[in-house]
């Protein structure tokens, strides 16, 4: 599995999903609290202390539920970010009882302990789900730091043609008019290969990719977290510069707003994929037009993305990589997801489900697609044999594969660069496919 490569602070190194430095946070998370609850008086350590700790108890037990299912968190998180969300309350009732009969150094070990609780609770939630690896892409990212090989449209315009290939792509952030869709979304990001820097006038007309990924997260995580510009970059220099363009895209507008590519009460997300994109990329950068050369690729919510997007927009997109993704759009449970996504309204609900989808069109022509999950994802497992039989049925051909490893990142990545020499060979016409 690759660590994505992250420049710009020297921690790269330091790991955050497991290894000393979570450790270490986690004891002197212990030593704060140990040190703010302090000996102090019988009455403190016989009355006042055992109330604070059910209090904690009880407090955290109520935020894992129903406290995680009103806040939109779906997911079951481990046991290990509800018990340090315990040790974080623990602190502040000590703070709170234990205000007037604490010294003043005391009063301040128990806000360090707070804060520092609080720090390895999140870092619980980011080992589950493996959002940062490493201490570096966390402050990369908090600090928006530029990722690597980024250029803007002007520097991009300079670096438009030569008579010698880039040994790399170039990645560039474009703000796409949400000209079809009005959807409110952040900058989204370009990889251009080296091949298309051979003519500043007459660039070829590549395939595209566009890559999603989770209901969390945004546009840079395939960079930052997937290493999907490394994935091109290393399959360019394999190809004497060939690779599609990447674009990854915004599908949800802000961090906690999920829409999984739908159009409905969050954003018509689904029509800023297939028409806003699709449109802007072809103009600005030469792409094809061909539907056939575009596919869709995602993890988690973009997984169920990608094919739900192809089987909906064959003129638009024929082929996916669905990486861990759902049997179909969901935002928790059904009557959630009906309100939430679709307003209610179950012909639009039903219309963006690919079981149904699939079923109503009938044969497709030239489509197809991967389905790739982890050994621990069982229900990914099933429901992706489910999705890839229905498939077959219509014409579309797709295969299932099952790797070592977890709904994370750290996996999400190396399947990526697993599926890509058969994502370039689908969407590249035979003709120009390089040696």
């Amino acid at each position: 599995m690759g660590t994505p490569i992250v420049r710009g602070l020297g921690m790269n190194g330091i790991s955050l999903l497991g290894g000393w430095f979570p450790a270490t946070l986690e004891v002197i998370a212990v030593g704060l609290l140990i040190a703010a609850i302090g000996w102090r008086d019988r009455r403190w350590r016989v009355r006042i202390l055992p109330l604070v700790i059910g209090l904690s108890a009880v407090g955290a037990l109520l935020a894992s539920y129903p406290g995680a299912a009103l806040a939109g968190i779906t997911d079951p998180l481990p046991f290990g970010v509800w018990l340090w969300l315990g040790v974080g309350l623990t602190a502040l009732v000590v703070l709170i009882a234990g205000w007037r009969s604490a010294q003043w150094w005391r009063r301040g070990v128990a806000v360090l302990a707070i804060g520092m609780a609080s720090l390895v609770c999140a870092n619980q939630v980011n080992q589950f789900v493996g959002y940062y690896p490493t201490v570096d892409s966390a402050l990369n990212d908090f600090t928006d730091a530029p990722l690597p090989g980024q250029v803007s449209m002007t520097g991009l315009a300079h670096d438009s043609g030569g008579h010698t290939l880039p040994k790399v792509g170039k990645l560039v952030s474009v703000n796409i008019p949400s000209t079809y869709s009005g959807f409110d979304h952040r900058a989204e990001l370009v990889y251009l290969p080296p091949v298309w820097f051979r003519s500043a006038k007459h660039h070829p007309a590549l395939p595209v990719v566009e890559v999603i990924g989770g209901e969390r997260g945004a546009p840079a995580d395939w960079v930052r977290l997937g290493n999907a510009v490394n994935t091109a970059d290393a399959y360019a220099h394999q190809h004497h510069g060939y690779a599609p363009i990447l674009v990854f895209v915004d599908a949800t507008a802000s961090f906690d707003n999920d829409t999984e590519c739908v159009d409905g009460p969050r954003g018509n997300a689904a029509t800023h994929l297939a028409r806003d994109i699709p449109q802007y990329i072809e103009n600005t950068f030469g792409a094809s037009k061909n539907p056939a050369q575009w596919a869709v690729a995602g993890f988690s919510m973009g997984g169920t993305c990608a094919i739900d997007l192809v089987v909906e927009h064959p003129d638009v997109f024929t082929h996916f990589v669905d990486i861990s993704g759902d049997l179909e759009p969901n935002s928790g449970d059904d009557h959630d997801t009906l309100v939430q996504l679709y307003g209610g309204d179950v012909a639009l609900e039903q219309a963006n489900e690919p079981l149904k989808v699939m079923q109503a069109h009938g044969k497709y022509t030239g489509v197809s697609g991967m389905f790739l999950t982890s050994t621990a994802e069982k229900t990914h497992q099933r429901e992706a044999h489910m999705l890839s039989k229905a498939a077959a049925k219509v014409g579309i051909a797709s295969t299932v594969t099952v790797s070592p490893g977890s709904h994370v990142w750290q996996f999400a990545g190396p399947a990526f660069a697993k599926s890509f020499p058969w994502l370039v060979g689908h969407i590249t016409p035979s003709r120009h496919r390089p040696a």
